[in-house]
């Protein structure tokens, strides 16, 4: 299973295990489908600003 952590400004959002799964599933699927990422990749980060 796939670890997943959601911060805002700080505060950790609590994620039930659905939503922990589409989020993991989503992100893995958007990243292995571009150029240059390994199948065998360990982590993935992703850090939204504005």
């Amino acid at each position: 299973m796939m670890e997943v952590k959601v911060t805002v400004d700080g505060i950790e959002i609590e994620l039930n295990p659905f939503v922990t799964k589409m989020i993991a599933k989503v992100v893995e699927a958007m990243v292995t489908s571009l150029k240059g990422v390994e199948e065998d990749w360990k982590k993935i980060e992703i850090e939204v600003m504005r």
